[in-house]
Parts: C-alpha cells; sequence; structure tokens
C-alpha cells in the first residue's frame, strides 16, 4: 500500500511538471492541455471515458493552446518563440501559417469570424477566413496577464479588455465593425477575469480582490447581477464560465472552492405570493438598506452561490467550466496536478456538488491515439459528430490552393512568418477536410 501511495504522489509530481496551460474549446466539448513536450487535445463528451484526440510535438513547453470549437484548427505558442503565433490543421500534421508579434504573446482568442492576440499593452486582431491583420490597437493600459474574452458568437464578435491598469473599467469593442462599444466601470479594483455569455449578451468579471463578480448586459454595459464569492479573504480568479443558456456562471480560483452562481431574476409578486418568514425579513433588509451606507447596502443585495464544489487541492492553478454531458449538467475542472474533475451540478436545488468522475490528463495518450488510427486508418478523427456550423450551412466546394499567400502589413509590428504553400488561407475561405468541421468561410450566393 505504501509503495502504491509514494507510486501515486511520484507520478502527480511528473504530471505537474508536465502540466503547463489549459483551455475548454468554445462549446465545452474539447479540452486543450499544453505541456513541457507539446499539446495535448481531449474530448469531454461523455463522463466515464476522456478520449485523447491528438498529440502535437512541433514544439515543447506550450503555453498556450486554443482549439476552434471542433475543428482541426488549433492555435499554439511556445515558451521557447513566445512571440511567434502558429495555427495547425493538427489532423493533418501541418502548420498552416505563423505570425509574429513585437512582444510576448499573452493570450489569444478565436471565433468564427476572428483571431484576437492580446500583449501586454496591445492587441491584434485578425480575420480568421485568411488570417488577415485588420486593426491594431496599440497602447492599450498595461495588462499583464494578456486578460481578455472574445464572445463565441460570431455574427457581433464583441471583445472585452481591460480599460485601465488601475481600476475595473472594461473596454467592450466590436471585433466584426472595428469599434468601441462602450465602457463599463466595473470595480474599484483592477479586473482578474472577464467572459462572455454564448450568444455575446451578457459579461461577467471579477477584479483582483475576487469578492465580488458582476454581470453586465451587453452592449448597454447595465448592471444584472451581482455576486459574492467571499468575504473572508482575497483570491485570485482563474477563470468564469457561463453554461450555454446562461442560467448559471461558476468561479474557480487559488483557493479550494469552486462557486456556482444562478442568474435569477427575484419577482416581488413571488414573494407576495409565498409570503414567508425569510421573505418578510427580506422586506425588511430591501427597506432597511436605503438608510445604510452604499457599501453595506450593495452588500445586502449581494446574491450567494447557488452550488459550491469543493477542491482537494489548495493554490494549484486551475480552470472551470460548465457543460451539458450526455443530457445533464456537468462542472469541469482542469488542474495543475494533472486531472480532470467531473461533478453533477443540481440545476434545482443547487448545494454541494458531487464528484463523479476524475480522470488522468496524462495516461496511455499515446496508446489511445494510437488505437483509433489503427481503427480509423483512413479518418483519424475520433470525435462523435457533434453540431456543427457545417451542420447548418452547406459547406463551398474549395480545392486547396497553391498560391503563397503574400505578405500583410499595418502599422503595430505583426509580421506575418513562412507560410505553406498549400495551406488553405491562400485564395478562399478555410476549409478543414469534412463537413463535420467548422470551415470559415464568406457569404455564399445561390
Amino acid at each position: 500500500m505504501e509503495s502504491q501511495e509514494s507510486q501515486d504522489a511520484a507520478d502527480g509530481t511528473d504530471l505537474q511538471r508536465a502540466f503547463i496551460c489549459a483551455s475548454f474549446n468554445q462549446d465545452t466539448t474539447s479540452l486543450s492541455v499544453g505541456t513541457n513536450t507539446g499539446y495535448r487535445l481531449f474530448s469531454v463528451t461523455a463522463v466515464d471515458k476522456l478520449d485523447c484526440i491528438h498529440e502535437g510535438v512541433e514544439c515543447p513547453d506550450v503555453y498556450i493552446v486554443e482549439r476552434l470549437f471542433s475543428s482541426s484548427l488549433v492555435v499554439v505558442v511556445s515558451l521557447s518563440m513566445p512571440r511567434r503565433m502558429n495555427v495547425y490543421h493538427f489532423k493533418k500534421g501541418t502548420e498552416i501559417c505563423n505570425y509574429s508579434y513585437s512582444n510576448n504573446i499573452l493570450s489569444v482568442r478565436l471565433n468564427r469570424q476572428r483571431l484576437v492576440v492580446c500583449l501586454e499593452e496591445s492587441v491584434y486582431i485578425h480575420n480568421i477566413k485568411d488570417m488577415k491583420l485588420l486593426k491594431t490597437l496599440l497602447n492599450t493600459p498595461t495588462n499583464p496577464t494578456g486578460l481578455c474574452a472574445l464572445s463565441v458568437n460570431h455574427s457581433n464578435s464583441y471583445l472585452a479588455y481591460p480599460g485601465s491598469a488601475t481600476i475595473g473599467e472594461i473596454t467592450v469593442y466590436d471585433a466584426n465593425n472595428l469599434s468601441t462599444l462602450t465602457l463599463i466601470q466595473a470595480h474599484d479594483s483592477p479586473l482578474a477575469a472577464l467572459t462572455f455569455n454564448g450568444s455575446g449578451t451578457k459579461l461577467a468579471s471579477a477584479s483582483e480582490k475576487g469578492t465580488v463578480i458582476r454581470v453586465f448586459s451587453v452592449p448597454e454595459g447595465q448592471r444584472l447581477f451581482e455576486f459574492r464569492r467571499g468575504m473572508k479573504r482575497y483570491v485570485s480568479i482563474s477563470s468564469l464560465s457561463f453554461s450555454a443558456d446562461a442560467q448559471f456562471l461558476c468561479a474557480s480560483s487559488n483557493t479550494e472552492t469552486v462557486h456556482i452562481f444562478k442568474l435569477e431574476q427575484h419577482s416581488p409578486s413571488q414573494d407576495e405570493e409565498s409570503p414567508t418568514w425569510s421573505a418578510y425579513m427580506g422586506k425588511m433588509f430591501t427597506a432597511a438598506s436605503t438608510y445604510l451606507p452604499t457599501q453595506v447596502s450593495d452588500m445586502m443585495h449581494q446574491d450567494r452561490a447557488f452550488a459550491t464544489v469543493r477542491l482537494n487541492m489548495f493554490g494549484l492553478k486551475n480552470i472551470s467550466a460548465l457543460a451539458t454531458i450526455q443530457k445533464l449538467p456537468r462542472l469541469l475542472v482542469a488542474s495543475s496536478d494533472g486531472c480532470l474533475y467531473i461533478y453533477n451540478v443540481d440545476p434545482q436545488d443547487g448545494g454541494e456538488c458531487v464528484l463523479i468522475q476524475k480522470h488522468r490528463l496524462f495516461d496511455s495518450c499515446e496508446e489511445q491515439v494510437e488505437q483509433k488510427e489503427e481503427e480509423n486508418p483512413e479518418d483519424v478523427s475520433p470525435e462523435p459528430a457533434s453540431q456543427s456550423y457545417a451542420a447548418t450551412v452547406a459547406l463551398p466546394s474549395t480545392p486547396p490552393s497553391s498560391t503563397t499567400l503574400m505578405g500583410y502589413s499595418e502599422e503595430g509590428g505583426a509580421q506575418k512568418g513562412e507560410v505553406i504553400p498549400e495551406h488553405e488561407f491562400a485564395e478562399g475561405p478555410v476549409c478543414l477536410d469534412d463537413e463535420n468541421e467548422f470551415p470559415p468561410f464568406g457569404n455564399q450566393s445561390n
């Protein structure tokens, strides 16, 4: 028993040393993990099984890896070349293109219309169809963590990033029309986390203090909800994530607790229909709050967590996301201990979430990939066909082009690197092999 425990501890040390970063894709069907040997992509469409879709070893020490929905397009940035962004077609094993920037890349965000690269004092907006640099936002407030959020809904492509380095001001930018929408005074302290809901109509934020999380309407910037994560201590919020229906919002931090908040408007008519003791006291507090200092009044109107998760770890990097897996709501937590934890969430009563599965992210990934290639020699895509953009829109039949993509230039420092002559960005829209994947494309004519 002792030898087994010591072996597990040793394995955990190795995994933690290998783990550098993790991110969920836009619809939380895939998990991307950056390691000291490259990156790995996992399918998270089932509870009991974690499929390793691909292991990339093109470059070591990957600290940014982002996958576009369930397509073969993946963006990678390595610590060995922190100013260079590589875009790969991982199923073909080819590099589509790469770009170099004037400083280290801190984050990358993408949807079906735009690819955004964030540096410490500038933001670059690319058209994902041909990787053309559309806009450079220079001299943005110092943003040492590369904090930004891009709405998944490509019809609006809202981009949010800090509007100040000293207070929690949010700049909301329209990445489609390339114009600033609004400024939101969200917090007194600098921002620590930002995220949009799926439709891009709500924006959640947290400050460096980590005690209060606020939700605003977009593009109006009106405050809709305010949640209190805690009062005892300041924490570092590592991730915010809405559920697909925007009814719930989860927040993870460097503590052992993940909080899930429920976004529901309290109707006065409900209190009148059920005159309970708690409803009566609530009315008394509401009336009294008008005579109290603003800070105290705000605290009385802040909702607490609807559900929580107690992790068996403290101080480790982790990200969380809400997903519907096998028709039930789940909370996913990917941790730097090298594991993915899956919890059940009770959407009616909330409370303490129950751990139902724990997956090791680095167990026999190579064997999984080799086994899938043997089973599907002509089709290396192991993922089940999921609802995609291509499922509702017919794909253009664009043959691969042999023309080399000409360089793009705009004031601001982005430089196009070597481009594969047969890459798919050359003359037409991106076509990623099959109709189960997302291909960015232009307007079609009948």
